[in-house]
């Protein structure tokens, strides 16, 4: 586990702030997918601030280390880290779903600095991770990829395929993470359709697989650690969360997926998340305004 508790305190304070944002951006635009986006906070915050070797001033540097959130609708969340990393204006947040907005309802390659693929169609990010992967050996890169999905996502064959080639392509430079968080759209994935035994299937294709507490930033970094030792293999993480996580009255449940709401729940769950009040009064505004 990382000793520096003065960074892993500085990294939960960068998630915090990633839920407020989604929060935010969520009531300013009239809807948003609130679960999958909080409950991805922690793990974008260890990638963007601790593990990735990226460059802040320059989204595209080509060296930079890749990341794939293949669970497209997460992309609240990755749009308020972008504008911690300082890619993209804080302003910029409040213009989600807008028609006109590079921060649409999933990423798309070209609007957003910082998007590596577009991911509206579920179960395809691993692959062009896996493409990344390669394409960063054959050009002798020391870059390193890494790619979000879902745990409904994985219902999708293509994401099988995927595991299957990974390995035969021996790619120790390719890091998946599974946001475990329990449930589907509409359900708890052990009634929808069971991912279990979830390990022990990544294993079966030849992955080294870890387990972490996906909301403890000191076993983030030490997965991502491990994941860094290992040799000859991609690491799958299995990364478990609360659907919803730190968003009083909807986490855990399958109504966190998407939300809508009223000026008084914002700030009701803007308070309890212990917001800055000047930011909820700047909230109101601007949703006052939008009317």
């Amino acid at each position: 586990m990382t000793e520096n508790k003065a960074e892993a305190k500085q990294l939960q304070a960068i998630a915090d702030r990633i839920r407020i944002n989604v929060i935010k951006m969520i009531a300013h635009s009239g809807t948003g997918h609130a679960g999958g986006s909080a409950s991805i906070a922690e793990i974008l915050a260890v990638l963007y601030f601790h593990e990735m070797n990226i460059d802040r001033k320059n989204a595209d540097w080509p060296d930079r280390d890749r990341f794939v959130l293949s669970k497209g609708h997460g992309c609240p969340a990755l749009y308020a880290v972008f504008a911690e990393v300082g890619w993209i204006p804080q302003s910029l947040l409040w213009t989600l779903h807008d028609i006109d907005s590079p921060l649409q309802a999933h990423p798309e390659l070209g609007l957003c600095p910082g998007i590596e693929m577009s991911t509206g169609a579920l179960g395809q990010g691993l692959s062009a991770g896996i493409g990344m992967a390669l394409g960063a050996r054959m050009r002798k890169k020391a870059i390193r990829v890494y790619v979000l999905i879902g745990d409904g996502e994985s219902n999708e064959g293509q994401i099988w395929e995927a595991a299957m080639s990974a390995p035969k392509f021996t790619l120790d430079n390719l890091t998946a993470i599974i946001d475990y968080n329990k449930f589907s759209l509409s359900d708890r994935i052990n009634r929808v359709m069971s991912l279990e035994p979830l390990a022990d299937k990544w294993r079966a294709f030849g992955w080294h697989v870890l387990e972490a507490d996906g909301h403890s930033v000191a076993a983030i970094i030490d997965a991502f650690d491990q994941a860094r030792k290992n040799k000859g293999k991609p690491t799958f993480i299995i990364a478990h969360t609360i659907k919803g996580h730190g968003i009083p009255t909807i986490a855990d449940t399958a109504g966190s997926h998407s939300i809508s709401l009223t000026s008084e729940q914002a700030v009701d769950t803007l308070v309890a998340m212990e917001c800055p009040q000047e930011e909820i009064d700047q909230l109101l505004r601007q949703m006052k305004e939008k009317k």
